[in-house]
């Protein structure tokens, strides 16, 4: 229920905004002297900013409603900053092309923003200290989740990251799931894992399952399972509510995606690990904080989120109660929990809220 009144009001309000954007574009040449010869011709005019914002359906639907979307809030804002200063100023003049070309230059440039700051993969660094034995000085970790291969990176442009993250020189290769999606080809598959496989890690490469990674359609030309094969061929250990023992002193556990159904508690996938050792817990979806400190991991690593990805998306997650937290570390008990916004996103080519990157974590031995 809740859904559908979900996708009634926002069919509403994209309506509303669009008769709203109508009505204000229908002030402008050609669309006003139109209007005054033929009011069908008029408002088919007035339709403007729909019209260039249509190229971005060559990207994707995603891409076409978010550009769209922003360009009515952005108008609607400089609409209200118009209305404002000519309050303050008791002046009654509207300048009808100055607010509107502004609205449309500031959209651009934030689209833009976005644009720029989804496809290009930043390095992120965080450091942990641990008293337990790491069986060396210190321990680093490569991170990437929510790839969404096909996206931002195909295939050859993520093998490219994964010889960025080569040059790190990492002890442990992490992915934390969302390596696919519905969009994905079974020929960037097939790429992007033979990419994760070939990074060097003595203690090797992990990965677990994301909400996306099984598919939610049936027109993508390869299975999870085909994937999951595709990884373990490449020499990638994949987890699914497993553990794995790196070595003598350091244990990941993959716990399997909460949107998957019937995964263990993290209490149950830690049954059995000896307290000695320094567990590295992944979990996709960033939102079992309490259950996961209780447990006991040292270090919690998720994706998911993908920082906020466009505003104010990851604000209503966080608010909602559907994430623990949205991005960064935090330290709970005795576990540190770490969120990436990922080496890409989900459907939609923009980041206004985030970044692309991988991470790199250094675990040290306590002072």
């Amino acid at each position: 229920m809740i859904w559908i009144l979900l996708l009634v009001f926002l069919a509403s309000a994209g309506v509303t905004g669009t008769v709203y954007l109508m009505k204000r574009a229908r002030r402008f040449w050609p669309a006003k002297q139109l209007s005054e010869k033929n009011k069908v011709l008029g408002w088919i005019a007035s339709a403007w900013p729909l019209y260039i914002c249509l190229p971005f359906l060559a990207v994707n639907v995603y891409a076409f409603v978010i550009a769209y979307v922003n360009l009515i809030l952005i108008w609607a804002a400089c609409d209200l900053v118009g209305y404002i200063i000519r309050r303050l100023r008791k002046k009654e003049r509207r300048e009808h092309y100055v607010i509107g070309w502004i609205a449309v230059g500031l959209t651009a440039c934030y689209l833009t923003w976005g644009w720029i700051s989804a496809h290009t993969v930043l390095r992120t660094e965080y450091r942990f200290e641990t008293a337990k034995e790491l069986g060396r000085g210190s321990l680093r970790v490569a991170v990437i989740a929510d790839l969404h291969v096909g996206l931002t990176l195909d295939g050859d442009q993520f093998a490219e990251q994964c010889r960025r993250i080569a040059e790190e020189k990492p002890d442990l290769v992490v992915a934390a799931g969302d390596f696919a999606d519905d969009d994905s080809t079974r020929s960037d598959m097939i790429k992007a894992c033979e990419a994760l496989g070939s990074i060097p890690a003595e203690l090797g490469v992990y990965w677990v399952y994301g909400n996306h990674d099984r598919g939610y359609f049936s027109y993508r030309d390869f299975t999870a399972e085909e994937m999951a094969e595709t990884l373990t061929r490449c020499g990638v250990k994949v987890l699914s509510d497993e553990t794995a023992d790196a070595d003598g002193h350091i244990t990941v556990a993959g716990r399997e995606d909460k949107g998957n159904g019937g995964r263990l508690s993290a209490g149950e996938l830690m049954k059995g690990i000896d307290p000695s050792r320094y567990v590295i817990m992944l979990d996709h979806q960033p939102n079992d904080y309490a259950a996961e400190a209780e447990a006991g991991p040292d270090l919690v690593i998720s994706g998911h989120t993908h920082g906020g990805h466009i505003f104010p998306a990851g604000l209503v997650g966080q608010l909602t109660g559907a994430n623990d937290r949205l991005y960064g570390t935090e330290r709970r008990g005795n576990t540190d929990f770490l969120v990436t916004s990922g080496i890409s996103g989900w459907g939609i080519p923009f980041k206004t809220f985030a970044v692309s990157e991988y991470v790199v974590v250094d675990i040290y031995p306590t002072k």
